[in-house]
């Protein structure tokens, strides 16, 4: 799927177009080979800016080509699929990709929750031509989506361990170790996002702007939170299943 918005600079008026306009945001979600040649062909970018950030096992990292100022922040982002008989917690790619100063673009392999906040017009003070603000707001709302998750898991973690308790029930069981799995992969997750913002902090990855500053600053304070709050859990999580078992 592929998608292009813009914000006009005088209106501020946020719609979905049609052309590769200078200031507009490309969002890529499982794209086809067309649709890939055709971002390329239209920005002038090298199709392995995009292919990398569909690469499921991909890490977060950032890749800058001095040449032409292309720079890509790959981060992971928390999802939620339906599963047989529990909700499955994990994580996936996002890529997220300064074309000069010109377009700015996301490439995911499926639909999450985060982009489709601001394609919702969800997020205040959200302009496509402000790609700096854009990546530190897309930071901010990941950690919250973790810290969000991470409730979640513990609130299913309090229920399993209660039946468990009381019934001994292997279904119950499986899903504890389901979610203890899940927790393992939104720590690692957590810890390469971190050093992905601290180097976006630190270094001259992009232009910062002291008024987007504390967005990216506050990212990394939920992100560190999001990364204490998994590790409690997983403790307290591995202590019951040895118990119980």
């Amino acid at each position: 799927m592929l998608k292009i918005y813009n914000t006009d600079i005088e209106t501020n008026e946020f719609q979905e177009i049609r052309e590769f306009k200078k200031g507009s945001w490309i969002n890529l979600v499982n794209p086809s080979e067309n649709e890939i040649k055709k971002v390329c062909e239209n920005i002038n970018i090298q199709e392995d800016f995009i292919r990398d950030a569909l690469d499921y096992e991909e890490k977060a990292r950032i890749d800058k080509e001095e040449d032409d100022n292309t720079i890509l922040f790959v981060v992971d982002v928390p999802i939620s699929e339906k599963g047989e008989e529990n909700e499955i917690y994990t994580t996936m790619p996002l890529g997220m990709i300064v074309v000069r100063d010109e377009f700015f673009l996301t490439v995911s392999l499926r639909k999450n929750k985060i982009i489709e906040s601001f394609e919702k017009r969800k997020i205040k003070n959200f302009q496509t031509y402000k790609k700096t603000r854009f990546i530190f707001q897309i930071l901010y709302l990941n950690s919250s989506y973790y810290l969000n998750y991470l409730k979640q898991i513990n609130k299913e973690t309090e229920i399993a361990e209660y039946i468990l308790k009381n019934s001994m029930q292997n279904k119950e069981l499986l899903k504890l170790l389901s979610l203890e799995k899940s927790l393992v992969y939104f720590t690692t997750s957590l810890k390469s996002n971190e050093i992905v913002m601290e180097k976006t902090l630190r270094g001259k990855i992009v232009k910062l702007y002291e008024e987007d500053e504390e967005i990216l600053e506050d990212a990394i304070t939920e992100n560190r939170q999001a990364i204490e709050m998994a590790q409690i859990y997983s403790n307290m999580m591995n202590s019951n299943i040895k118990f119980e078992k």
